[in-house]
């Protein structure tokens, strides 16, 4: 069963080690494995920006480093007053891992959020079967 304020409380604590001086725009990301297991990533800035690297890609980047490649969730804290959800090159990274049924949780601080699914955020995602 996902325990959405274990996983948020996560995020929001992976947000607080982001490396953000050029944006001041701080992200966390917190990856639920389908074992319970999670990975927290940050986001990365640097000064050559494309270099950069998203909050999302973090954990999952992590997670797959070390052997996962099944997930149930992902929940995305920010310093915005708003739900955050990942960017489109996040999205697309976690389509190779993740289905469309994939749950996303964009925070709203840490208290408040949406639910919704990968493939609502990335309905035609390219893909492996596309090849």
């Amino acid at each position: 069963m996902l325990d959405t304020q274990n996983l948020i409380h996560a995020a929001d604590q992976a947000r607080q080690k982001a490396y953000a001086p050029y944006s001041g725009f701080r992200v966390g990301a917190a990856l639920l494995c389908r074992d319970g297991t999670v990975f927290t990533g940050c986001n990365i800035e640097n000064a050559s920006y494309p270099v950069s690297n998203c909050a999302e890609r973090t954990a999952l980047f992590t997670a797959v480093s070390e052997g996962y490649r099944e997930f149930e969730a992902l929940a995305v804290v920010s310093d915005s007053g708003d739900f955050t959800p990942p960017c489109g090159v996040c999205r697309q990274a976690l389509s190779e891992f993740c289905g469309s049924d994939f749950i996303i949780l964009m925070c709203s601080g840490s208290l408040s959020y949406r639910q919704t699914t990968l493939g609502t955020l990335l309905p035609f995602a390219f893909s492996l079967q596309l090849m």
